[in-house]
């Protein structure tokens, strides 16, 4: 096994990729190769590399999320036993406005759980609710 750096906002600021080259990998040879599991498969991608970061703050967890490409991330609302996010910007409009393929966001959801985790010592599970007329997706965070 290689040995690989902790992922931070310093060292993910120096990689170059484009959102179509990962869509194409996400939406099209993912789910080819994983089937029907592809979307909870891709959660907990999301937390394996959640795992592999050095995020422990919230405005790490923004900063990173604009950084990897997956839009605005913003706190619109706190509960007893649940926090709502709102994912927006350009590139969530371009996403749910395309054509070729259906998305989802099972992969921001999958790391957004496991940093909320790390964050508040406590168990969530994430699920997302698309606005496609809004152009926005609102992640709600569950307690366990």
């Amino acid at each position: 096994m290689r040995e690989t750096a902790k992922l931070s906002t310093d060292n993910i600021s120096s990689l170059v990729a484009t959102g179509a080259g990962f869509d194409l990998l996400r939406y099209y040879t993912l789910p080819d190769f994983l089937g029907k599991d592809a979307p909870y498969l891709l959660y907990y991608m999301g937390k394996n590399i959640a795992r592999e970061t050095t995020l422990t703050t919230w405005d790490e967890l923004y900063e990173f999320f604009q950084y990897m490409g997956w839009g605005e991330l913003t706190l619109i609302k706190e509960k007893k036993k649940e926090i709502i996010f709102q994912l927006k910007g350009h590139i969530i409009e371009k996403r749910l406005n395309q054509k070729l393929f259906q998305v989802d966001f099972r992969l921001e959801c999958g790391f957004l759980a496991q940093i909320i985790q790390v964050i508040t010592s406590d168990t969530y599970e994430c699920v997302e609710e698309k606005h496609v007329k809004d152009s926005m997706v609102e992640i709600t965070a569950i307690k366990g």
